[in-house]
């Protein structure tokens, strides 16, 4: 693995307990519009994206491996309350974006991100929250910060990919 691969596949595993501390620590953030979700909102946001990132870089074993360390990491690193739901939401969410970008990632990574993060998020939301709040009272404001999420990280590789293909036009 290049240092490339390893920093990506580092920062997505990293992103699992700094979501679970967050939460912990923070309790529930703004996320826009007046909707509020669990802190972690974001970096699990960021974790979907970093995914698919990652399996660009590193391929789908390191993927998968990175997948089950952050699912350890959860289990270990969360408030007994959260450790379950966190596991079991990341880990389901997680192979659901993976199942979904494989085959999507042929038509561009923009449109395998995009849609592979909606099912992720979706996912990660319902799952998360019934099992460690017993209510999916943050559900929009979970969907909405992790829509950010995804919408940032589509964008800013986007526009510097097209910045990077005018340098050799012109």
């Amino acid at each position: 693995m290049n240092l490339r691969s390893a920093v990506l596949v580092g920062a997505y595993i990293a992103t699992i307990p700094a979501s679970n501390v967050l939460v912990d620590q923070l309790g529930a953030v703004p996320v826009g519009f007046g909707y509020v979700a669990p802190a972690g909102v974001y970096t699990v946001g960021l974790a979907l994206v970093l995914r698919d990132l990652a399996r660009e870089v590193a391929g789908k074993a390191a993927v998968l491996a990175a997948i089950a360390i952050g699912a350890v990491l959860s289990w270990w690193l969360a408030a007994p309350a959260l450790a379950v739901a966190s596991m079991v939401a990341f880990t389901v969410a997680e192979l659901a974006d993976f199942a979904v970008y494989e085959p999507l990632r042929r038509r561009g990574m923009p449109v395998a991100v995009a849609v592979s993060n909606a099912v992720g998020i979706l996912a990660d939301s319902v799952l998360f929250l019934w099992l460690a709040f017993g209510s999916l009272a943050f559900l929009p404001g979970q969907l909405l910060g992790k829509a950010w999420m995804t919408v940032l990280a589509v964008a800013v590789p986007a526009v510097v990919q097209q910045h990077r293909n005018r340098r050799w036009v012109a």
